[in-house]
């Protein structure tokens, strides 16, 4: 092999950024404890940055307030996503579904979410989330997202956490938390490299 071929295998690759998109905007919400641990998850790798994008955010409020007024808005928030290797997305689920600030966020970005990897940890019942979760893939799909198999799911979320904000599992959230990493890892690169090579015209 040539030194050439040595060097190339040799470079590390320049660490993905992944955004956590918290998807729900109702006071008291319990996404705060989720997002906060799954933030610290991805902390632990050296592959992945992270990047909290809260819909709860006072700018990010108001610029979904002005985007219902037929797109009109500042570019804040599909300029985030766009700057973005791949997203996980924290959801819970309300009334079988997700939240309505989600979707409108969803919508309201639009081409920045195509050929990127999708993520989700989910929180709710006894579903634990997963009926918001089979919907949203339908969505993200006619987006031309790429979303991953395998979720973290959290069902009864309130009784999974202590007071310190840790799940009472902590080895068998953090290793279903490291399979979805690991997925995200793999999408998010191989896609990165493929936008790359041929910007992506779906």
């Amino acid at each position: 092999m040539s030194s050439e071929s040595l060097s190339a295998l040799s470079v590390t690759p320049v660490p993905l950024k992944i955004g956590v998109l918290i998807g729900s905007t109702r006071a008291g919400r319990f996404a705060d404890t989720v997002a906060s641990w799954f933030v610290g998850e991805v902390g632990k790798r050296d592959d992945m940055e992270v990047h909290v994008i809260d819909l709860a955010e006072p700018d990010l409020v108001e610029e979904l307030k002005l985007s219902l007024d037929r797109g009109a808005g500042g570019p804040g928030l599909a300029a985030r996503i766009g700057e973005l290797d791949g997203v996980v997305v924290v959801t819970p689920e309300y009334n079988h579904g997700y939240p309505a600030s989600l979707k409108l966020a969803i919508d309201y970005v639009y081409s920045e979410w195509r050929a990127k990897p999708v993520g989700f940890v989910s929180y709710g019942g006894m579903a634990g989330g997963q009926r918001a979760v089979e919907q949203l893939r339908q969505v993200f799909a006619e987006l031309h997202a790429v979303t991953l198999r395998d979720t973290v799911g959290f069902h009864m979320a309130w009784e999974r956490f202590g007071e310190d904000g840790r799940p009472y599992d902590e080895e068998g959230t953090a290793k279903a938390a490291g399979v979805l990493l690991d997925q995200l890892a793999w999408w998010g690169l191989t896609l990165r490299e493929g936008r790359a090579a041929r910007p992506y015209d779906g």
